[in-house]
């Protein structure tokens, strides 16, 4: 067996068969129509990226004029892993169970928590993930929780609805699910929910969180939430932090 190579975190660049050979897999498509011109223009454009070596390896007329492409190239560029910092929820992520006992101990009441899919989207899985009984990939959504008290109102549900009824059930979070991003228009329509808690009064009485594929921590603090939540994350994730923080915030 060869030597393994170590591996210096402060250049780190992708990987195929050996160390360092920066080999990735592109796809994407381009509004041309397939054919040796299609290629070349699929090439010239990953070179111009600045991968060497670019090839093409599978293409399809898409129809209409368009093709897709798959592409392997060579990236030149790399990335010191040591000075990566994210913005990460803090809290200590308990299961279920976990949380049940921290409700019990710390709270003592139910933890009323709203959720929905707000604006036009009309996509419940995230809120169904972290909400439904049954949950996702084993772990169980909110309304199993013994002690939490969980209204999934579904989707496409307006900012001013949701809000409205978590005044009206005295929630202590609310959850905003946010899965359509195109052009951006998650960003305005969580700004709306945060602007309208602040306009009755509310935002520092009631836990803000949104969540979806495109949603980051970092990204819901600069909009004016108190926690994002993005792809891997769980119900037990969300609970976490919510009952840590009304400790934290004294909204017990």
């Amino acid at each position: 067996m060869g030597e393994v190579k170590k591996v210096d975190l402060t250049a780190i660049m992708p990987y195929g068969d050996t160390m360092n050979d920066g080999k990735v897999q592109m796809s994407f498509s381009l509004p041309v129509p397939q054919g040796p011109e299609a290629n070349e223009a699929a090439k010239q454009l990953m070179s111009k990226m600045g991968l060497k070596d670019p090839a093409v390896v599978y293409s399809k007329d898409l129809g209409i004029g368009y093709t897709f492409f798959v592409a392997y190239g060579s990236a030149t560029q790399t990335v010191d892993y040591t000075k990566i910092v994210v913005p990460k929820v803090d809290t200590d992520v308990m299961d279920m169970h976990g949380c049940e006992e921290y409700i019990a101990e710390h709270i003592k009441r139910p933890v009323v928590i709203v959720g929905a899919c707000t604006g036009t989207d009309a996509h419940t899985v995230g809120i169904d993930a972290i909400m439904n009984m049954k949950g996702y990939a084993g772990h169980f959504g909110l309304e199993r929780y013994e002690g939490v008290e969980a209204y999934n109102l579904g989707s496409q549900v307006p900012n001013e609805e949701l809000l409205a009824k978590a005044i009206e059930l005295k929630a202590d979070a609310i959850l905003s699910s946010q899965v359509v991003t195109q052009k951006d228009v998650h960003i305005p329509n969580l700004s709306q929910l945060v602007e309208l808690c602040e306009a009755e009064g509310v935002r520092d009485k009631i836990i803000l969180c949104c969540g979806g594929p495109r949603i980051s921590h970092e990204l819901a603090k600069e909009l004016g939430y108190d926690a994002g939540f993005g792809p891997g994350t769980y119900a037990d994730d969300v609970a976490s932090f919510v009952i840590q923080e009304m400790v934290k915030r004294k909204l017990v």
